[in-house]
């Protein structure tokens, strides 16, 4: 189909299911990687591994995300979604808008008999649970400069840095006298 189109994959090119370099929480659902970025040059594609479309279509769409992504390393990423991506994509029959393309009829009647000689994904969707955990969906623990600073008395609160409580002592409640540091968060 690329070839048709004077529009060649080239031949160093790697296809992964992984996350795309904004990880898990963007709307990516695919994303190309010029050449240039990679040691030994290769163009490199990734497909996001919890795409929710229903089990059925999944394979389609994720064809449609492959096509897509390869259009990007045929024409070259600094084309951007341009003019040459166009053509070509719809070249392949891709349609919609360019930066968030779908399979057309003329993609999914090409595809449709590759889809099937290749048979099920080798691949399970990630969808994570509640109570799951995984690395990548582990909140990291925030700390802050702030030092929290109480008044015994009333428990009115405010949050300081350590620079003003070596400058000026712990603060003063507007009712009662000096304040007691709370808590200290380390760096």
């Amino acid at each position: 189909m690329f070839a048709r189109l004077e529009a060649p994959l080239p031949a160093q090119l790697r296809i992964a299911i992984g996350f795309t370099s904004s990880g898990r929480r963007s709307r990516n659902i695919g994303e190309c990687w010029d050449n240039q970025c990679s040691e030994d040059r290769h163009f490199e594609i990734f497909i996001r591994p919890d795409l929710s479309e229903s089990k059925d279509l999944m394979p389609m769409q994720i064809a449609a995300v492959l096509g897509h992504e390869l259009v990007h390393a045929a024409v070259g990423v600094a084309a951007g979604h341009g003019k040459e991506f166009r053509r070509v994509a719809r070249g392949i029959g891709l349609v919609g808008p360019m930066a968030a393309t779908t399979a057309g009829p003329e993609f999914e009647t090409a595809m449709r008999p590759i889809l099937e000689g290749a048979g099920p994904l080798p691949h399970g969707r990630l969808q994570p649970a509640t109570g799951a955990s995984s690395h990548s969906n582990r909140r990291k623990k925030h700390y802050s400069r702030q030092i929290k600073c109480v008044c015994r008395n009333c428990g009115y609160t405010v949050y300081t840095t350590p620079k003003w409580l070596d400058a000026a002592g712990a603060p003063l409640c507007p009712k009662h006298d000096r304040m007691s540091i709370a808590t200290h968060n380390p760096d």
